[in-house]
């Protein structure tokens, strides 16, 4: 039986690394053995970031709706627990967008919010 030269197989393997180190500088993108270390951790960091991104995105929410909550005599805190006590099921995403973009619809569901407080805690 013949014997079976794997140089095709090698190349190719090479070759993936190769295209998806392009634009790293210098020999990181050249050689494949360092190449292939840099494209292991970006692929590490990619991973990684996929989760913090929503971490990330979530707190950039609460600082946009906190505020737009201010502006309104109310805490983030405060904002949140009338939301609750007046059923109302908005999440951070949506309610971050209208206080950037639909103010005046913001000041409704604060207004909402706060009247769904005890007297105490809405001063």
């Amino acid at each position: 039986m013949a014997r079976v030269k794997r140089g095709v197989t090698t190349h190719a393997r090479h070759k993936k690394v190769l295209d998806l180190a392009k634009g790293y500088r210098g020999r990181n993108s050249k050689a494949y053995r360092i190449a292939l270390e840099k494209v292991e951790k970006a692929l590490r960091y990619a991973y990684r970031d996929r989760r913090n991104r929503k971490r990330d995105f979530r707190g950039l929410w609460i600082q946009r709706i906190n505020a737009g909550v201010r502006e309104h005599g109310l805490t983030y805190s405060q904002f949140i627990h009338g939301l609750k006590l007046a059923g109302l099921e908005l999440d951070r995403k949506v309610l971050s967008d209208l206080a950037i973009r639909e103010p005046e619809a913001f000041a409704g569901v604060v207004a909402t919010a706060k009247s769904a407080l005890p007297a105490e805690a809405a001063e």
